[in-house]
């Protein structure tokens, strides 16, 4: 009898442990240099993605502002690695949609992770723990005249 107490005790307090030992740290990262990386030239699509306030503020026609909120496996990757991953594949679900909606361009972009704006025309923002990494991005959708 004192044998499961024992283990029910080491059981409960690993739970415990394990549950204060969770991460939840949110962390900005350079632009730029992901969209000059290999692997953004592999998977994003032929549309302008335009940050914050570096926008253009004329165009034809505009669909309005649309968000994404996509997550990536983090386990035994590095938080760099996992956001820029999760960055990628926001920014791709966003050129998508553009292409859906007949837009040329996503204009505004600026992160949302868990409904906090951050606001920046060189970093974007990413939560990261110890098995998922998520970016949450807003962009407005509009066709720009070529």
């Amino acid at each position: 009898m004192n044998i499961s107490k024992l283990v029910i005790a080491s059981v409960a307090a690993l739970i415990l442990t394990s549950s204060a030992q969770a991460r939840d740290d949110r962390n900005r990262y350079d632009i730029q240099s992901l969209l000059e990386s290999e692997k953004a030239k592999k998977a994003l699509l032929d549309v302008p993605l335009h940050f914050a306030e570096n926008s253009p503020t004329k165009f034809e026609s505009k669909y309005g502002e649309v968000s994404t909120n996509k997550k990536t496996n983090a386990f035994m990757k590095s938080d760099l690695e996992a956001c820029e991953w999760a960055m990628l594949s926001a920014l791709k679900a966003l050129q998508e949609r553009a292409v859906r909606e007949g837009m040329t361009d996503v204009i505004n972009i600026t992160s949302n992770y868990k409904n906090q704006p951050f606001s920046s025309p060189t970093e974007f923002e990413c939560g990261s723990g110890a098995v998922m990494a998520g970016v949450a991005l807003k962009g407005t959708l509009v066709k720009i005249a070529k």
